[in-house]
């Protein structure tokens, strides 16, 4: 009987004891519930305040391009625009190759800040996200620089793909930004038509030098100071480099096939709405700005040789598609040629813009209409590609030269050594930065 009354005691209190515990971990799981709803209250108002800003700078932006064209505020807003497209472009490179290659992709993101919105698609690790800020974008990739999630399959690292694949996603970005380059040049010259990419003269100025050494309308330029010479693009960045005298050496290829050269010295002209007038001792920019009412200050002067294309218009499918190519090409080829001068010294730094110098290029050019804006954007996007490709700490051109690196040794460079080797190239390109801004400022006042 002992025993019997002791088991039920035993009982008793077992019971007691585990209504205790189940009141007391109703309580905690009430308490964790209530943690997670604030939690879950502090993310939906976080994300309704940054869908508000984004609608705040949304009606902001369109309201500065419609009620204040021309301004100061709508050439910076314009400027920021074009560079959003451009680098969430080249970062949209970047993401289609790492996917094709397999790689894993935490985040493929428009926009800057705080985010506002975000999903994923069904068997699709990826998060696709709206940032607050539109400027640029960004597509974040496992294993840039070593291994960093070890819930991570290795075949799904970026590190641990063939150097063939590496570079493919590397220069993705780049590719992206010559494509977008090439379909604005293609759509400029099909809706607005384009001018002759060649080096063919197709306008003398009377009495200019050129004039008077007799060079005539269908001859072409093939070399200045040495250089050889297809476009008049290359012949305006030629024109601007560093010369030992004012003196320029022109071979010209007459239409007969005889070619000639000619040492001609620039005269300064005055730019008067779409006339040159040059200066002289009897004819004065003072005499020039009195003729037309306006201040000497306001007057453009440069010095030139009298000769330009013929400005004729063409179109045409065919046409813009090899206006297109032509023009990327020469592009391409002035923008190596300015940072080869800049290595020689025949360009300085100042000749350098920033940010700053940017947004005063987007003043000018807006002058001039839509077409001119989509130029600059195709030009933008080419510079971009071109800086980003080269080998230089930072950029995708230097991540590829670590792989080439490898390719060349045959064992990969520490990740380590090649994080501190990137971080101080950034530190110098920011330094770079703010000198050219500075100038830029100073080039203001």
């Amino acid at each position: 009987m002992a025993n019997t009354k002791e088991n039920k005691n035993k009982k008793n209190t077992k019971k007691k004891v585990t209504k205790k515990e189940v009141v007391k971990a109703e309580s905690v799981s009430k308490e964790e519930v209530k943690k997670e709803v604030k939690v879950e209250e502090v993310k939906e108002d976080n994300i309704l305040k940054n869908i508000l800003l984004l609608l705040a700078i949304i009606i902001f932006i369109v309201v500065v391009l419609v009620k204040f064209p021309n301004t100061v505020i709508w050439n910076i807003v314009v400027l920021l625009l074009m560079l959003t497209v451009l680098i969430f472009v080249h970062e949209g490179g970047h993401f289609l190759l790492g996917k094709a290659c397999g790689v894993h992709i935490y985040e493929f993101a428009l926009g800057m800040g705080p985010k506002v919105l975000g999903f994923r698609r069904k068997n699709d690790p990826t998060e696709y996200t709206l940032r607050a800020l539109p400027i640029g974008g960004y597509c974040q990739l496992a294993g840039e620089e070593g291994e960093d999630d070890e819930s991570l399959p290795k075949d799904k690292f970026m590190c641990n793909k063939s150097k063939l694949q590496r570079v493919l996603i590397l220069v993705a970005g780049v590719t992206m930004n010559f494509i977008t380059a090439i379909i604005l040049l293609f759509f400029i010259s099909l809706i607005w038509g384009s001018t002759d990419q060649s080096s063919v003269i197709g306008y003398v100025e009377d009495g200019s030098p050129a004039y008077e050494a007799g060079i005539v309308v269908g001859d072409e330029i093939i070399e200045l100071n040495g250089y050889k010479i297809s476009t008049w693009d290359k012949i305006s960045i030629v024109n601007a480099l560093k010369h030992e005298s004012d003196t320029m050496e022109y071979v010209v290829r007459h239409e007969d096939g005889k070619e000639e050269t000619y040492k001609l010295t620039p005269v300064e002209y005055a730019l008067v709405g779409d006339e040159n007038i040059r200066i002289t001792e009897d004819h004065t920019l003072d005499d020039i700005a009195k003729e037309n009412n306006l201040a000497k200050e306001d007057i453009q002067v440069s010095k030139m040789i009298g000769i330009g294309t013929s400005g004729d218009i063409k179109y045409g499918f065919v046409n813009s598609l090899s206006y297109a190519f032509k023009k990327f090409g020469s592009i391409v080829e002035i923008m190596l040629l300015t940072i080869g001068s800049l290595f020689t010294g025949k360009l300085g730094l100042d000749s350098l813009s920033g940010p700053v110098g940017m947004y005063t290029v987007v003043n000018q050019v807006a002058a001039f209409g839509l077409a001119n804006i989509l130029y600059l954007m195709a030009y933008l996007s080419i510079n971009l590609g071109i800086i980003n490709i080269l080998p230089f700490p930072a950029f995708d051109g230097g991540r590829v030269l670590f792989v080439g690196i490898e390719a060349v040794t045959g064992k990969k460079v520490d990740a380590k050594i090649e994080g501190m080797f990137h971080a101080v190239g950034f530190i110098l390109l920011m330094i770079l930065m703010l000198y050219i801004t500075f100038q830029d400022i100073l080039r203001l006042f």
